[in-house]
């Protein structure tokens, strides 16, 4: 019997499973993937939204602050890349600045700090390649941008040390309701995880996972967005992230740089009906492109380095869903996490926990809950600490991959922790081999062979990303 199952381990999951694993609870993360970080969490803007955009008393707008603020201290004590960079919101007409100065007092009422709105010459005096016919921005000093499938994986180690257990591939079938606790089924087998307590962080999938157990509250449908990855030649032009004034659909076509130096333009906003079709298309990168060039008249999308699209879990409800079911004592929706999802994962996790207290759950706080995480990254390194790393292990001393500078030993230290990487794109998410110019084209190759060796696999069983993307297709079925 578990304390805590905690369905989904994107973001709002790992960030629960990493707050639940400071108390004395027996609990479990499943996820129908075969990595963590798989859905939302992998393609999306990378933004640490400073608060000003959802509407006051909103439960958006607290969590969207709280969670801003923790930010920088979750970061340094998981050693996960973070920038607190700052943003701009740009005005280009009159009618737009007035939503500037609305904006700015919404997140005044919220409780951002900082905000100014400012004339056109401030702005171009910070970003001084942006539109010369813009009209003001609204500043935003607290906006940040992070790595977010690194730190979902930093928060699911984190967990996992602190005694957590991970199940993935395991896809939530049907759940049954018994007295006091629940018998979850994956994968529609006839064994089940039995629990007191299931905290709902499915995602997209977040609505089905609901009427498992109670009667349908609100549905999800997915939003797809779609992006261009600039090269690293491109990563200077701006240094804080530039939105354009918000509509109905969003915050709209941004350009941001990344904490690791590239560009990134996007996204759009196109409601589907499919919930894993993460495909880009013309005519949407078309209008990324024609939208990006509003803000930042000079990029050069001839050196673009990848295009990819995510899905935000948009609900039937104006607001983030963070409550027990009306009909299913001990299960907590966590649901419609749009943007900004990511920004208020680290306050959603709080309050998750304190919806537990209410419930019933003892929260009985260890005495030896470690929250540091450490992970080499070898070009950060001195001089001094390159030379003895390579002593001790000659594999950081071989570059792998020659486009981001990653050793074998960052690979390998990968594949070997608490979560490691059983996939091309898993090593690709947690150290960054083919996130570069040629995008793997010269490191894919070595990094299959490192992982079947590490993996003690056949190097055809090896798979890029999802189960059964086989890389090496001589053989129709691999058994």
């Amino acid at each position: 019997m578990y304390d805590v199952v905690v369905i989904g381990a994107g973001i709002i999951g790992a960030s629960v499973a990493r707050e639940l694993s400071k108390y004395d609870l027996k609990v479990k993360v499943l996820d129908k993937e075969n990595d963590v970080a798989n859905g939302t969490t992998k393609a999306n803007s990378a933004i640490v939204h400073a608060g000003y955009d959802p509407c006051n008393g909103t439960l958006m707008a607290k969590v969207n602050v709280k969670g801003n603020e923790m930010f920088e201290d979750l970061c340094k004590e998981l050693d996960v890349p973070f920038k607190r960079n700052g943003s701009l919101v740009v005005a280009f007409s009159d009618e737009e600045l007035v939503t500037l100065n609305d904006l700015c007092e919404n997140g005044k009422r919220n409780n951002v700090k900082g905000l100014k709105v400012l004339n056109r010459e401030e702005v171009l005096e910070l970003e001084p390649n942006l539109n010369k016919n813009l009209k003001g921005a609204l500043y935003a000093p607290t906006g940040g941008i992070v790595g977010p499938w690194e730190y979902t994986i930093a928060l699911i180690e984190n967990a996992i040390t602190n005694g957590v257990e991970l199940q993935l591939n395991s896809k939530v079938t049907s759940i049954e309701k018994c007295d006091g606790s629940y018998k979850i089924h994956v994968n529609n087998e006839d064994e089940f995880i039995e629990t007191k307590y299931i905290v709902n962080a499915a995602g997209v999938y977040a609505d089905k996972i609901h009427n498992m157990v109670g009667s349908a509250d609100y549905d999800i449908f997915p939003r797809r967005g779609q992006y261009y990855v600039m090269d690293k030649s491109e990563g200077n032009l701006v240094s804080k992230t530039i939105f354009q004034c918000p509509n109905k659909l969003g915050k709209g076509v941004l350009v941001t740089p990344t904490v690791h130096g590239n560009l990134l333009v996007g996204p759009d906003a196109e409601d589907i009906q499919d919930r894993e079709e993460v495909g880009t298309t013309k005519e949407a990168l078309d209008f990324v492109r024609e939208k990006g060039v509003l803000s930042v008249e000079g990029i050069s999308f001839r050196d673009s380095i990848r295009n990819f699209a995510g899905l935000r879990a948009q609900s039937t409800r104006p607001d983030f869903i963070i409550e027990e079911a009306k009909d299913a004592k001990g299960f907590i929706d966590l649901a419609g996490m749009k943007s900004p999802g990511l920004s208020s994962a680290p306050a959603i996790a709080l309050e998750a926990i304190a919806i537990l207290k209410n419930c019933g759950c003892e929260l009985n706080r260890k005495v030896d809950f470690s929250g540091e995480r450490k992970q080499v990254i070898f070009m950060e390194l001195t001089t001094e600490e390159k030379a003895k790393l390579i002593k001790e292990n000659p594999a950081y001393g071989r570059i792998i991959c020659r486009c981001e500078n990653i050793t074998e030993g960052e690979i390998i230290d990968s594949i070997r922790r608490p979560v490691g990487a059983t996939t091309v794109d898993g090593v690709k998410k947690r150290c960054r081999p083919g996130m570069g110019r040629c995008q793997g084209g010269f490191c894919g190759p070595r990094v299959q062979e490192i992982l079947s060796r590490e993996l003690n696999k056949d190097l055809k069983e090896i798979v890029l990303d999802k189960n059964n993307s086989y890389i090496l297709t001589q053989e129709t079925k691999i058994k």
